[in-house]
């Protein structure tokens, strides 16, 4: 995706375990605090029968906490069929890190101990199978070490983007296990379409085993898709964010006819989600979706700037512990810009002074300041909007009027163009229109598909 684009240290496994942090934490107990002797003062040999017991307490607690997880996704309702809709049947897999189950259980792995159930093939979206690849960077097919399993790549050179006939071949149900964001943007929801496309020309099933929204259910912002603006990063005729899960827009993919044909759809739905849940109220595991988006609420911060870096001109808090939180360059002054944006009396966001010196990307060596996003009450945060709202900001706090200078620069804007769905919100930056004016020209589409999702929802 193309707002993600920082690389994350390798992972050394196909797929990530989210207790094995746990786990670490107490193997390495030995370096927190350590007593002159090398041990920890809390867990020597002498004491550790007792004093360890709180911290084994907490640990446990975390993992009960965890195992009471609220909400059962797609793969614990299959699991709890017993897996029937499987059997007998030769299976392909989309996924990645973030295909686990309410305990962290990845989802390959059950498959593969599943009875009656054959995994014969594994297909990896943009980041690859691991998760750990620069947004944009294109992968071969592979041999997965662990399992022996081919690797289909859906973000190879070529480009290939969606499963080929060759892929399919032995193929009797193409599953997609993966967690996106709910930001029209995130490329997996294009590459889940694609591949229903891909299925209903090769008389594949395809079956999504449904995830939350980490934004909610109930949040629909931004400008609506133009088709005349479809690309890989904006494929669906959605707004930018669109409040539905993978499943929900599956069956909107499938019934609207934006694929050639309709494919033959199953989706295994999750227990114990409502559309005003976020990821906090879920209690899941979170597995980092990109490498940059290592929390869940990362997700809020790139949709709250991930526009304004297409921009460019000021520091997002990319190279920096606070990606996409940020509004920061050497030339902005810290307090007038928190009071500036104090003044909006944006509901439920607070814009503090920050002063940080980036270790890559914009100003990269540089000190810049500016102020940093927070969110109080991020179900009733305007998103989306913070963008130009931010550009607007600037322009009156420092007198730079950021879309300028970059016209001046002789700077592209397709993929500004691409990314919002429409050329219509570049016209308004050109045309000098207010943040106001250019938020409030979304609701007319924002009320519309409203209405146009409402049959395909399967969440009160």
């Amino acid at each position: 995706m193309r707002m993600d684009c920082a690389s994350a240290p390798p992972s050394s496994r196909p797929w990530s375990a989210p207790l094995s942090s746990i786990t670490r934490l107490s193997d390495d107990g030995g370096n927190m605090g350590n007593d002159k002797g090398g041990r920890s003062p809390a867990c020597s040999r002498r004491h550790r029968p007792l004093l360890c017991l709180p911290l084994l307490g907490l640990l446990l607690g975390l993992m009960q906490a965890q195992a009471q997880a609220p909400v059962e996704l797609g793969t614990d309702t299959l699991a709890a069929r017993g897996w029937r809709p499987l059997a007998g049947k030769r299976i392909g897999l989309i996924t990645n890190p973030t295909g686990v189950d309410r305990r962290g259980r990845s989802t390959i792995d059950r498959l593969r101990s599943a009875p009656g159930v054959k995994l014969v093939a594994l297909f990896a979206p943009e980041h690859g199978l691991r998760g750990d690849l620069t947004a944009g960077k294109e992968f071969p097919d592979s041999k997965d070490p662990r399992t022996g399993l081919p690797v289909y790549s859906l973000y190879g050179p070529g480009p290939v983007r969606k499963p080929t006939p060759k892929m399919l071949r032995g193929i009797d149900v193409l599953l997609y296990d993966v967690q996106d964001l709910g930001v029209r943007s995130y490329t997996y929801i294009s590459t889940m379409g694609l591949a229903m496309d891909a299925c209903a020309e090769a008389g594949v099933e395809f079956m999504v085993l449904d995830r939350p929204n980490p934004l909610g259910g109930a949040r629909v912002e931004g400008p609506m898709l133009d088709a005349r603006f479809r690309s890989f990063v904006g494929w669906w005729e959605v707004p930018y964010v669109y409040g539905l899960t993978c499943g929900e827009l599956a069956r909107m993919i499938n019934d609207e006819r934006w694929i050639a044909r309709r494919c033959k759809l199953t989706v295994i739905p999750m227990s114990g989600w409502n559309r005003t849940m976020t990821w906090k109220a879920t209690r899941l595991p979170w597995v980092p979706t990109s490498p940059n988006v290592k929390s869940a609420e990362t997700g809020l911060f790139l949709v709250a700037t991930g526009v304004l870096g297409e921009i460019g001109g000021v520091s997002i808090g990319m190279g920096t512990d606070m990606p996409f939180q940020c509004v920061a360059a050497p030339w902005l002054k810290s307090d007038a810009l928190a009071s500036h944006f104090a003044g909006l009396r944006l509901r439920g966001v607070q814009f503090s002074p920050v002063s940080y010196t980036p270790s890559r990307g914009m100003f990269q060596g540089q000190r810049v300041s500016g102020v940093r996003i927070r969110f109080s009450e991020p179900d009733q945060a305007p998103l989306v909007a913070i963008n130009y709202y931010a550009l607007e900001a600037v322009r009156q706090v420092a007198g730079r009027d950021l879309f300028a200078l970059a016209l001046k620069r002789g700077q592209s804007f397709q993929m500004l163009d691409r990314v919002n769905g429409t050329d219509s919100v570049r016209r308004a930056l050109q045309e000098g229109r207010s943040a106001r004016s250019i938020v409030a020209s979304w609701k007319a589409g924002e009320d519309t598909f409203r209405k146009k999702r409402a049959p395909y929802l399967l969440y009160r």
